[in-house]
């Protein structure tokens, strides 16, 4: 799975590629369709996010997997002329909403809570400065073990260093266009103290959800209460974060990314970060959604829970190549993650091995194997 890997191009596979109806093939058309009658850019750019509010568990791994199975099939079929880039993307600047329940000391987290996760103490110990930093860590080794080829980003590096910040600006000019989209997706009583722009308070330190008192486009600055006094930041140099919704738009705007996939939860939410996205003059990718990974008893798994079948379960007992398989499989159906699984996917992942020796392109393409 790895993009680096020289990719065998040859005439018979070529035109199976182009005729194969393999999802990863189907979304990689979409790609190629997006630049019909246009040049490709320097790079085209795939991007996942993950947010480190707990450690990578088995569903990073599946969304980093399907979405390097998409790039392998554009690579096949743009003959790997095309340079491309994978992009993980850490939300590392989010505050921290609650303490996770599998830290070594919930307590000690309870003064940080609601301040960026890069501003949380690390719990784990060793030798990392915060909280996200250890996890961002745990990613890109658990990323690296799986030899993926990928570039690691962080939201607090990129609105501190610049990289965000013409586009927050154009967030600041074209505010009334984004509250515009916004409002209308909020109740009535959340429609009265909403703002995309979420400040980083100088005095405690905390993401700040406040109502805005003015938005200075010509200065590009915001205005707002911090604790009973007047303060007005610059929306620029990591002062202040976009709320969820129009930071995944204004991301995209930022980065030209062309494809990005996501859960079944993000899907009522695709339209709002499309037209963020266009909002701040940027194009929205090609999406994905997939569906949710469960837990034994039906409950979404997550990395603050901790709950769900892990990786390293998984490995104990079966090849990576199985666990492949298994998020390549129907990954538009939910899939619950318990033991039982682990023997099935095996069984069938040496099932498709025997078979690809003796299948023609076409098959082989279709094949789980190859993906």
């Amino acid at each position: 799975m790895t993009g680096s890997n020289i990719i065998d191009l040859n005439a018979e596979m070529l035109a199976a590629a182009g005729e194969s109806k393999a999802w990863p093939f189907e979304e990689a058309k979409k790609i190629i369709a997006r630049y019909k009658n246009k040049d490709f850019p320097d790079t085209v750019l795939f991007e996942t996010g993950y947010g480190p509010s707990g450690l990578p568990h088995i569903g990073t791994f599946g969304e980093v997997a399907r979405t390097t199975m998409v790039r392998h099939a554009f690579r096949v079929l743009t003959q790997d002329k095309v340079k491309t880039k994978l992009l993980c993307f850490s939300d590392d600047m989010d505050g921290m909403r609650k303490i996770p329940d599998n830290v070594p000391d919930r307590a000690a987290l309870e003064p940080y809570l609601h301040k960026p996760l890069t501003s949380v103490p690390n719990p784990f110990g060793g030798d990392y400065a915060s909280f996200a930093d250890h996890n961002n860590a745990m990613l890109c080794r658990f990323l690296d073990t799986f030899g993926f080829d990928y570039e690691f980003a962080s939201a607090t590096q990129y609105y501190k260093s610049g990289r965000f910040d013409e586009v927050l600006l154009r967030a600041a000019e074209r505010y009334d266009e984004i509250m515009a989209v916004m409002l209308p997706t909020l109740g009535e009583e959340r429609q009265a103290t909403y703002s995309p722009f979420l400040p980083i308070s100088p005095k405690s330190g905390r993401v700040l959800y406040v109502p805005m008192k003015q938005v200075d486009a010509k200065a590009g600055t915001i205005t707002f209460d911090d604790e009973g006094s007047e303060t007005t930041l610059p929306v620029t140099g990591g002062h202040v974060k976009l709320q969820w919704k129009p930071d995944f738009g204004m991301r995209w705007a930022a980065l030209g990314v062309d494809f990005e996939m996501f859960g079944k939860d993000h899907q009522t939410n695709a339209a709002i970060y499309d037209r963020i996205c266009n909002i701040l003059g940027g194009r929205a990718p090609e999406h994905f959604v997939y569906e949710l990974f469960l837990d034994e008893n039906g409950q979404k798994i997550s990395k603050s829970k901790g709950n769900g079948l892990t990786i390293d379960e998984w490995l104990t007992y079966a090849p990576t190549e199985s666990l492949g398989l298994y998020m390549y499989q129907r990954p538009r159906q939910a899939k619950k993650l318990y033991f039982d699984v682990i023997p099935k996917a095996v069984d069938e992942y040496y099932a498709f091995l025997s078979a690809y020796p003796r299948q023609e392109w076409k098959e082989r393409l279709g094949n789980p194997v190859w993906h």
